[in-house]
């Protein structure tokens, strides 16, 4: 019996101590008094971190896209974004649905049909966000993502520093950040 005892304790503080290390939402917080009217509008999303394999193995291929946020009918917002794919614009729409206090919203995939949560961790609405997404899709397919959105293609070297610096606060390491390449394709500063 003390046996077991002892190793329910060890397999309890194993948890503890793991669940400690694992990056989570509740490490990101949002944006103070987040007001949703000066976020919307064009943004270039400029970086992006992640713990994926897939983002791992495809990084080098990325380049820049631009975004744009607009107020969908359900109060919600949509989130249209323009990139390059195989030598042609695409474009694809995210409803985003408010999912708590104010710069935390909620969608669902459309390629894996999953729910992600992104919350706004902090903006100046004027020349940049970060952002950080996660997703639970099962044991060992958890996603997170951290984006740097900047309203030109060109971020300032400061704000590069801070979205490094927050994606390694969130758990991601040097290799798992990148800054995404300028491209003049799909590009277009009109919607």
């Amino acid at each position: 019996m003390a046996a077991l005892n002892t190793l329910w304790t060890g397999l309890a503080l194993l948890g503890i101590l793991g669940v400690l290390q694992i990056p989570t939402q509740a490490q990101a917080a949002l944006q103070p008094n987040f007001q949703e009217d000066k976020f919307l509008g064009l943004w270039f999303t400029s970086g992006l971190a992640s713990n994926s394999s897939w983002f791992l193995e495809k990084k080098k291929a990325l380049s820049m896209c631009k975004s744009v946020v607009a107020p969908a009918a359900d109060g919600g917002l949509n989130l249209t974004s323009t990139f390059l794919r195989k030598d042609q614009c695409e474009t694809r729409t995210l409803l985003l649905r408010p999912a708590g206090p104010p710069g935390c919203y909620s969608y669902t995939s459309p390629h894996w049909s999953s729910n992600h949560e992104v919350s706004v961790v902090e903006t100046d609405y004027e020349a940049y966000a970060l952002l950080y997404t996660e997703s639970f899709r099962g044991p060992g397919q958890d996603f997170c993502m951290a984006t740097l959105y900047s309203r030109t293609q060109a971020p300032k070297a400061e704000i590069k520093e801070k979205f490094a610096t927050f994606a390694k606060a969130q758990g991601f390491t040097e290799d798992g950040i990148v800054f995404l390449p300028q491209t003049d394709k799909c590009m277009e500063e009109h919607t």
